[in-house]
């Protein structure tokens, strides 16, 4: 019985590290409303469901991607914080942001696994 269980914890715990989306991804981040700066490209990392800043500006990321491929991240740099959530599928990628002033939408794309 102790095997079965542990069988069953290690199956739902690789189901959900799946490296479906793994790699980094180019990100478009476009502000449709407020006066952030109006558009902007940044590198994520995706390993095993979870986000990452994937570039070299100190943006701290905390995020995850659901093996459906929905996002959920929160994004920090100094004092300015946003949120953005979307959907991820095979290749691509897009969703919508907000932070105390701004919000708009990104796309992403995949550059590596």
């Amino acid at each position: 019985m102790r095997a079965c269980a542990l069988a069953t914890v290690l199956a739902a715990t690789a189901s959900f590290a799946m490296p479906r989306y793994d790699g980094v991804w180019s990100v478009s981040i476009v502000t449709t409303k407020g006066d952030c700066i109006a558009s902007y490209r940044y590198p994520m990392r995706i390993a095993n469901g979870v986000l990452a800043n994937g570039g070299d500006i100190a943006v701290d990321v905390h995020g995850t991607v659901a093996p459906s491929g929905v996002i959920s991240a929160k994004l920090s740099h100094g004092d300015t914080r946003a949120a953005a959530s979307g959907r991820l599928s095979g290749n691509a990628g897009s969703g919508s942001w907000s932070g105390a002033s701004c919000s708009g939408s990104w796309t992403a794309e995949r550059r590596s696994l």
